[in-house]
């Protein structure tokens, strides 16, 4: 089963993988992060890890039992009782609940580990899949989402009361 860990520097080999085997897919519904992001990969990873040490953030990877990654799930953010979520899954497991189930999991860690109350995640019109996510895991939407927060796609905010 796979198990949802929260980032650690030893991640950093299968995070990369798992972003360079699916760019293209989520190329296709969000905006590609860019070559920049991949050729200067552990920098961003060590920033990743002061950001969430400083309590910023809290990143966590799904990881299957052979090692490697099935998707990332992040709160980011973090300020008040409240954080952002933002998240993406393997093409390899996409439509079978796992982003659903698993954004379902992190909602309640997010109360219980964090102390948050709500969540909050944007996606675009287009991206119908997270959009489908996002309401089976409760969030309801709350409000027009600009270009400016979703990488120049128009979209929706969603948001999530949690109950620790």
């Amino acid at each position: 089963m796979p198990e949802l860990e929260k980032l650690h520097a030893g991640h950093a080999a299968a995070v990369l993988a798992f972003e360079l085997v699916n760019r293209a897919y989520f190329a296709a519904s969000i905006s590609d992060r860019g070559d920049e992001f991949f050729d200067r990969y552990p920098d961003r990873h060590s920033a990743s890890l002061a950001e969430q040490e400083a309590g910023i953030c809290a990143f966590y990877v799904l990881v299957a039992d052979d090692g490697s990654v099935l998707g990332r799930f992040n709160l980011y953010d973090i300020e008040d009782g409240t954080a952002k979520l933002g998240y993406r899954v393997a093409q390899q497991v996409a439509g079978r609940g796992v982003a659903t189930a698993t954004v379902r999991e992190l909602c309640r860690i997010a109360a219980t580990r964090h102390g948050l109350r709500t969540l909050r995640a944007a996606t675009s019109h287009a991206n119908v899949a997270s959009q489908k996510v996002l309401t089976k895991a409760g969030f309801v939407p709350v409000g027009p989402a600009t270009p400016a927060d979703l990488g120049g796609k128009p979209g929706t905010w969603y948001q999530r009361d949690l109950q620790p």
